[in-house]
């Protein structure tokens, strides 16, 4: 009787496709040549990377030291990630900037691959976007402090907001990756909520009209990580298999397999589900307000956009082709720079150089942790200050933080000129800036710090006591 071992034995990797091979195998009792000969058949063709990256766009460059430093990381990230086997090309933003190791898809990447999913290369923070509401010629205070009334940042969810729309629920429970009570809570308990980092809730005028407008930034919260933690596992159980020598950040699930059609519908149910969770926000507000709604739209910035069996990683950038918006609106997108810049509309052509996207902000050129010791000579208030001036800040926990400041992010006015450079979308309006509000450093108060600040006090007063 033929086992797994022979298998084994013979060169071959242990996986899920040895079940139906060993049946075969044992049904018609093969051995020796005919063995070798159907194993090859039926198991998977290993790829390996590219000896030699393959070409990209750099619709960036650097002004600065700090800009130039930037730039030769997110190049070094991208030439090692275009070795991956699956990508037939890829761009770069001017808001690129570097997250995790080399080879990692960089903020402000767009990888294109063929019949292919690369859950690392859209993150966790999966569908993370932008919505707009033009709510007419209202005070901008008044939408700012009604919004602040109904919205939410940080941890844990909010049960007023819970009920979803039954046809949502029946795709979650008819997908394979989202068919568990963990997806079903974090659908229902984070409906309204914000999260925390760049997250915000912006209100401003358009320079075109005066007309006031509020703009939330926000992803998938809980059920976009816990998709993206599944679409990990089955993805590095097919690396395994087909490209072991990969780096693991870059597994994929292909898309001709039952796995890589179900996690593709799972994308576009989370796409569903973030869309009405901004809605849900802006709706509220709107009945706050007792206004009326007179425009909305918005899109998506950190996702993949399906052309035929091509497949757009886009991290951090926008769609500019309304081929990959289905529900776009006259073909205008929404990109946030900071806090004290404009928010621009945009409206763009593909070029061979942007395929088809443009930045979806600013970008950083450090790290938050370096930028707070860049600016550890000055404290808190004074950097809140000196960087808000004129305008309506808030920080939803009550705690500032200095790392979501304008001063932490990309000179906006160097990324804007490179959008014009590098044909990246023609701003065809601007919402000025009136205020926002974001999460701030919540975590401070969280309970599970406040627990372990009380058992290291503990722990002090303990050391410090007198002994007998």
């Amino acid at each position: 009787m033929i086992t797994g071992q022979d298998f084994i034995n013979l060169g071959y990797r242990p996986s899920k496709w040895f079940k139906e091979a060993l049946e075969h195998a044992n049904r018609y009792e093969l051995s020796g040549p005919a063995l070798a000969e159907y194993l090859q058949t039926v198991s998977p063709r290993v790829v390996y990377p590219h000896e030699a990256p393959l070409p990209f766009h750099q619709n960036i460059q650097a002004d600065t030291p700090a800009e130039a430093a930037n730039v030769e990381q997110v190049l070094l990230t991208m030439q090692e990630l275009m070795k991956t086997p699956t990508l037939v090309g890829g761009t770069i933003m001017p808001d690129a900037c570097p997250t995790g190791a080399i080879g990692q898809i960089p903020v402000g990447g767009v990888a294109v691959a063929r019949n292919a999913i690369h859950p690392a290369m859209h993150s966790a923070d999966i569908c993370c976007s932008v919505m707009m509401t033009n709510f007419g010629h209202l005070d901008p205070k008044k939408v700012l402090d009604t919004a602040h009334a109904v919205t939410h940042f940080g941890g844990g969810g909010r049960p007023e907001f819970s009920d979803l729309p039954r046809e949502l629920e029946e795709q979650l429970r008819q997908n394979r990756f989202l068919n568990d009570e963990r997806s079903r809570n974090f659908a229902r308990f984070h409906l309204a909520t914000q999260g925390d980092g760049n997250h915000f809730l912006y209100v401003g005028r358009s320079r075109n009209t005066g007309e006031t407008i509020m703009v939330t930034h926000h992803g998938s919260r809980g059920l976009g990580a816990h998709l993206y933690s599944q679409g990990m596992k089955v993805a590095e159980a097919f690396r395994k298999d087909i490209a072991p020598t990969t780096l693991a950040k870059n597994a994929w699930i292909p898309y001709d397999t039952d796995e890589g059609r179900a996690y593709w519908e799972a994308l576009q149910i989370v796409r569903t589900w973030t869309k009405l969770n901004h809605s849900t926000l802006h709706d509220a507000t709107a009945a706050g307000l007792r206004a009326e709604v007179l425009n909305r739209f918005w899109n998506e910035h950190n996702f993949v956009f399906k052309d035929q069996d091509l497949f757009y990683h886009a991290k951090g950038a926008t769609p500019l082709d309304d081929k990959f918006v289905p529900d776009s609106q006259d073909g205008l997108r929404l990109i946030p720079l900071n806090m004290r810049e404009p928010v621009l509309v945009v409206r763009g052509q593909t070029t061979e150089t942007n395929l088809g996207f443009a930045p979806h902000g600013a970008g950083r050129n450090i790290s938050r942790s370096a930028h707070k010791r860049l600016q550890a000579h000055k404290t808190i208030e004074q950097l809140f200050a000196e960087e808000t001036a004129g305008l309506d800040v808030r920080f939803f926990s009550n705690h500032i933080d200095i790392s979501e400041l304008p001063s932490a992010y990309k000179d906006a006015r160097a990324v804007k000129a490179q959008m014009q450079h590098f044909g990246l979308g023609e701003v065809v309006d601007e919402i000025l800036p009136y205020g926002c509000i974001m999460a701030g450093d919540w975590e401070i108060d969280a309970p599970w710090r406040q627990k372990r600040l009380q058992r290291q006090a503990a722990r002090t007063a303990a050391d410090d006591a007198p002994t007998a």
